[in-house]
């Protein structure tokens, strides 16, 4: 597998990708906020211009993706459903870790127990839940930071 910067002619891959984690993720992630249209308008003009993305690649298909914003902010960790549970989202995790060696932070919908799970056996700790009123799925979540062994958490 190959993890590589994804670019602008990236945006419909990384929309693809986005979508369908979302939507074979089941009931575990709420209802999205906004139509494939919008997010593949958001892919093109807000976030590959804006964040760093990156994808794992296997046989030329992207099967995962990251994005990072600054300064330590985990925005986007998406696996294709038939690649989940091989790897993909370890190996972007770990490049994240690499690339924000100070610590990270994400939130996840806490109805989202599997990804409670994978951030959590990798060193993530819950900093914070909330009643979901800040975003746009108006679904409860909670902030997890990640900081290296010899940093606190905060």
């Amino acid at each position: 597998m190959e993890l590589r910067r994804a670019g602008a002619l990236d945006a419909a891959v990384a929309a693809q990708v986005y979508l369908a984690s979302r939507k074979g993720a089941g009931d575990l992630i709420p209802p999205a906020a906004h139509d494939d249209e919008d997010v593949h308008r958001w892919m093109r003009d807000v976030f590959l211009p804006y964040a760093e993305v990156w994808f794992a690649v296997e046989d030329e298909r992207v099967l995962g993706l990251l994005g990072l914003q600054p300064p330590d902010r985990l925005e986007q960790l998406y696996v294709v459903p038939e690649a989940q549970g091989q790897g993909v989202g370890t190996a972007l995790l770990d490049l994240a870790k690499r690339l924000r060696p100070r610590g990270l932070q994400l939130w996840a919908f806490e109805s989202n127990t599997a990804a409670h799970r994978f951030y959590e056996r990798h060193g993530f700790v819950v900093a914070e839940q909330t009643d979901g009123s800040a975003n746009e799925e108006h679904a409860p979540d909670r902030r997890y930071v990640w900081r290296p062994a010899s940093q606190h958490v905060g």
